[in-house]
């Protein structure tokens, strides 16, 4: 019988099996003595986990990107389901895992994402916008199909950045269709921009954490300078350039989201909408993936804190 993921484990229920440690985090307990929080991650999700009263050993051992065998059991705390160990150790080569074992990777393969988002590219008619838009991701091409789209909350796995990005195109395409006002080469050209920053803001695909270039700049700023480099090396001017750097600094709509300037061209208005729309869809159902119909998910920080239910029917589609 095929072992059960950890997203897949209820309250109540025993955990004994091999994790990867996705993120560590020190604190001091109302007693004084020292704790660690640990992330523990599988191909289907996280878990924390709260290490008590812990020696210097212990904090040189269970760092990210270690994998460790766990024993232990499921509660709830404060909403949102908790491990509570009973026994924990690092692995060794005797243990035959790999952290490959434990990414959650993207649904589709990267060659394939990579040709749907070259035919998008391939259907621009504005060459300017063509022409940058190809160069930027050609140069970043590699990380662009490994990295996830964050760090947490959505698309937080392996190529988890190229499928946001397809999923976007697929929005945008029905978008383009339904009002045919809006500039296609242009909404097109804002999604696969938008986040290619991350390739520099962020470490990577395995335990994925902010580059110090990420934390002092940011990928909307990284972006910026790259289109405004990517037309001088390609000897093009005029307002194409502008508008698609206005895209990447409007793309989260507000100040207080990270956005320099809020949306101030109609596609960079539906650019804040379809990648807010997509990262949604994506938190909620991961959360509910989890979850038995006629019960609540955890609690999703980032969507107002709030659990979600899932409904005990589903609708089939009609055959005809």
């Amino acid at each position: 019988m095929m072992k059960r993921g950890i997203a897949h484990h209820q309250v109540g229920e025993t955990v004994d099996m091999y994790l990867l440690i996705k993120n560590v985090k020190k604190g001091t307990a109302s007693n004084g003595n020292p704790f660690l929080s640990l992330l523990l991650s599988d191909k289907t999700g996280e878990m924390e986990a709260k290490l008590w009263s812990i020696t210097s050993e212990d904090e040189a051992t269970f760092v990210a990107s270690k994998i460790v065998h766990v024993q232990g059991d499921v509660q709830e705390f404060r909403g949102m389901k908790q491990l509570k160990i009973k026994s924990i150790r690092p692995t060794t080569s005797m243990d035959q895992v790999k952290p490959a074992d434990f990414l959650a990777t993207a649904p589709l393969d990267p060659e394939e994402m990579l040709e749907k988002i070259t035919q998008y590219i391939f259907e621009m008619r504005n060459p300017k916008i063509q022409r940058i838009t190809r160069h930027l991701l050609k140069k970043h091409q590699s990380r662009f199909l490994q990295v996830p789209a964050a760090t947490k909350n959505h698309h937080e796995f392996v190529s988890g950045l190229a499928y946001h990005v397809v999923c976007m195109l697929d929005l945008a395409k029905a978008m383009t269709a339904l009002y045919p006002s809006l500039d296609q080469d242009l909404l097109y050209a804002g999604v696969i921009l938008h986040d290619l920053g991350k390739v520099r803001e962020l470490s990577g695909p395995v335990v994925s954490e902010y580059t110090i270039e990420g934390k002092l700049l940011g990928h909307i700023s990284i972006m910026v300078n790259e289109i405004e480099g990517a037309a001088k090396e390609l000897e093009i001017d005029g307002e194409e350039v502008l508008v698609l750097q206005h895209l990447v600094l409007s793309h989260h709509s507000k100040g207080e989201w990270g956005s320099p300037k809020p949306p101030l061209i109609k596609e960079a208005e539906i650019l804040h909408m379809i990648d807010n729309f997509d990262a949604k869809m994506n938190m909620m159902d991961r959360a509910l993936e989890q979850v038995m119909p006629g019960e609540f998910s955890d609690r999703i920080f980032p969507m107002d804190n709030r659990s979600f239910y899932k409904p005990g029917f589903h609708s089939k589609p009609i055959q005809f």
